[in-house]
């Protein structure tokens, strides 16, 4: 028999979107690979574990992939709400985070992976400032992330203008080079909020890289309006008239979008991260995810920040994408529990240039989550993809792998510690 770190068992595993369960499965698990696969006693045949972990009423599952937050936002929620994006973001949140400090990035950032783990996410990609604290955190928390500094025109708390914020991402790139679960990418914030110089010395710096662009782009019909007024295009057909589109590009929001639009995204390769509850909770709109789909355009989910969900949560996106576009669409076909987990798993898998994660299949990375399926709310478990989708809600969770290593197991977060850190927020925040 061969000798493997660890075997986890289940009632169910489900390796894929489109793959159907494996019921008593089993997955072996070596040096933060999956080696196999398959029914119980067939994997326990073949393997001895130095441990073995049995959930005989649970479903295992890839971990979720948030493609877009702020994760130290959370030390924002619920400072501003029901209000228009612009006001919101020009009135409250930038005047609060001119307080920001490293101190408090690190605190809203482990709040978020908390959140983030306590939900089944593994994997998050993050716009931020003070990234290098973020990176730290996430580093410690044992999470994957994607992580980049916010590159603005203006100045932030953490860098006097754009030209240093990418400076400062150069040297995050240096340090976090081969780093096993730490990617740096190259954040110009909108395309409002960059001049064209500084948008070109991105992609100059991504393409030397090779590192992903993360953008926001036509998150409302001002933004449209504005870009329309200032170079005579939509924000996508301005950067495409920069060359700046491509498949490296990771796009949030993607709201107002025309035909021309959602053809140049798709043409060219882009990413787009489809945000519906922060979208809809900012009376934004609604991102034409189903005709994007329609023309094979790229698409993934993210929360965007708890300043504007409130959650961090996954499993409530999932449920919002799916029934969102069935209403505004008239057609309960539309958005499908298989499609919406894709853009929570696979295809943010892709998104990201990843094809080892997102999946729980051999030779991916055991990113992996356990749902405790003897719920109320979980029984009967029919088909466990619209179980996930549409009855889940995130309690279910009871164990978070990221290569490997457990960061929760049976509801106890392993790698940090939640008492304490639930205190030092309300200190800090609340007095």
């Amino acid at each position: 028999m061969e000798r493997v770190d660890s075997i986890i068992t289940a009632g169910m595993v489900l390796p894929s979107p489109f793959t159907a369960p494996i019921h008593d499965g089993a997955v072996a698990i070596q040096n933060g690979l999956i080696v196999d696969v398959g029914p119980k006693e067939a994997v326990l045949s073949r393997y001895d574990a130095a441990r073995l972990l049995n959930r005989p009423s649970s479903l295992l599952m890839p971990g979720l992939i948030n493609c877009h937050t702020h994760a130290a936002m959370t030390i924002f929620r619920g400072m501003a709400d029901d209000l228009p994006l612009k006001i919101w973001l020009e009135e409250h949140i930038f005047p609060a985070e001119a307080a920001l400090t490293p101190e408090l990035v690190e605190l809203g950032t482990e709040l978020a992976c908390a959140e983030m783990i306590r939900s089944g996410t593994t994997s998050f990609v993050d716009m931020y400032l003070f990234e290098d604290v973020v990176a730290s955190v996430v580093d410690r928390v044992g999470m994957r992330a994607w992580l980049g500094e916010g590159v603005f025109d203006f100045s932030t708390p953490a860098f006097k203008d754009g030209a240093n914020a990418l400076q400062e991402t150069e040297r995050l790139l240096n340090k976090w080079q081969g780093h096993e679960r730490i990617t740096i990418t190259i954040d110009p914030h909108t395309p409002y909020t960059c001049r064209e110089e500084l948008w070109l010395k991105a992609m100059k710096l991504a393409d030397r890289t090779g590192a992903l662009l993360v953008t926001h782009l036509s998150e409302t019909e001002w933004e449209v309006q504005e870009m329309k007024a200032r170079v005579g295009r939509s924000p996508v057909a301005y950067l495409d008239s920069l060359s700046l589109l491509n498949e490296r590009m990771l796009a949030a929001h993607c709201v107002a979008l025309s035909h021309n639009d959602m053809e140049l995204l798709t043409r060219r390769g882009v990413a787009v991260a489809h945000c519906p509850e922060s979208n809809l909770k900012l009376a934004s709109g609604v991102a034409p995810v189903p005709a994007l789909l329609r023309m094979n355009g790229r698409v993934c989910l993210g929360t965007d920040g708890a300043a504007s969900n409130n959650d961090l949560n996954m499993f409530g996106e999932m449920r919002t994408a799916a029934l969102l576009h069935k209403g505004v669409g008239r057609d309960p076909v539309v958005m499908s529990a298989p499609d919406v987990f894709a853009m929570a798993t696979l295809w943010a898998a892709d998104a990201l240039h990843r094809p080892d994660i997102g999946r729980c299949e051999r030779d991916c990375r055991a990113d992996l989550v356990i749902l405790n399926m003897d719920m109320p709310h979980m029984t009967p478990c029919y088909n466990p993809l619209s179980q996930i989708v549409y009855a889940a809600n995130g309690a279910e969770v009871s164990d978070v792998l990221v290569n490997g290593a457990s960061l929760m197991e049976n509801g106890k977060l392993l790698t940090i510690d939640e008492a304490r850190l639930l205190s030092r927020v309300k200190q800090l925040c609340l007095n």
